[in-house]
């Protein structure tokens, strides 16, 4: 009769062959992020002395970024975040301003211990990563703004104001088709490629509107108030703009702000997703010019 290994026994030999084992490596736990209890989703690649931190924009995620990690992480520490109520991150509070999403930005560069930081960030990303520069200045080298703070120093005309109060009022009102149509007729351009818009379109149709809505009134309150908040960062404000929309830049020169501007032709609003090398190219130029002004 044939002598039989008890299958327990098989378990327990190969647990401890494993342990005892040099070429056996566990990888160390990912740090979990948070915000007065609120979880922050993110991806942390790459290593370097510096540190690209990129923030997304309304009603999308950090996937969108995906381009950019598989790029600068061959030299940079790169870190892409959801905003908690976008994404994979909690959604367990109940105030969505712009101060908070500074706040949780600053709690990813504290919590990974992040130096050396350019931030980046796309759309309402922008308002939102000067924000998080003006509380927490020390780690945080400069500001990478993609497709935004087109108008800096500009005065709200009143039919531009009741065009942002009316915007709300259809929000509220119904938020699925009216976002649809905005995203839809503003922000996607003739190139815009299919599987972007539908991408898009789909973070848009399942966004929660009971946090998107506070969220853009809180950017577009914001807004007047861009000038004197970035000079109150003591950062250079880099762009990288479609072109298809005009930057004002008058508004930087008026008010001292050192800036610079590099455009990518004719892309929507997601430049990163539409045109990926071209803009993966505007930004190592970019980080270079950031280098350069470092010296």
């Amino acid at each position: 009769m044939k002598n039989l290994i008890n299958p327990l026994a098989i378990i327990v030999l190969t647990a401890l062959f494993a342990c005892n084992n040099p070429q056996t490596k566990t990888a160390p736990a990912k740090i979990k992020i948070h915000d007065n209890g609120v979880n922050i989703a993110y991806t942390d690649t790459g290593k370097g002395d510096t540190t690209l931190l990129f923030v997304h924009g309304w009603l999308i995620n950090g996937s969108y970024w995906s381009n950019q990690v598989n790029f600068f992480s061959k030299k940079y520490r790169v870190v892409t975040i959801d905003l908690p109520g976008f994404g994979q991150s909690g959604k367990n509070r109940n105030s969505w301003t712009v101060k908070d999403f500074g706040r949780d930005v600053d709690s990813v560069i504290t919590q990974l211990n992040l130096k050396n930081v350019i931030l980046i960030g796309h759309s309402m990303g922008g308002d939102i990563i000067i924000e998080a520069a003006i509380h927490a200045p020390d780690h945080i080298i400069c500001l990478v703004g993609i497709d935004n703070l087109l108008n800096v120093g500009q005065v709200q005309s009143p039919q531009l104001k009741k065009a942002i109060a009316d915007f709300t009022t259809a929000l509220k009102k119904s938020f699925k088709a009216n976002t649809t149509a905005y995203f839809s007729q503003y922000l996607f351009y003739k190139t815009t490629d299919s599987i972007t818009r539908k991408r898009v379109l789909n973070d848009v149709a399942h966004a929660d509107s009971t946090i998107a809505i506070p969220c853009i009134v809180s950017i577009m309150d914001a807004e007047p108030d861009a000038a004197s908040k970035l000079k109150a960062t003591k950062k250079k404000l880099y762009l990288i703009n479609s072109d298809i929309h005009q930057t004002y830049t008058g508004g930087f020169k008026a008010n001292n702000i050192p800036f610079e501007l590099k455009e990518i032709h004719a892309t929507g609003h997601f430049p990163m997703v539409e045109k990926p090398a071209e803009f993966n190219a505007l930004l190592a130029a970019t980080i270079a010019d950031i280098k350069k002004d470092g010296k």
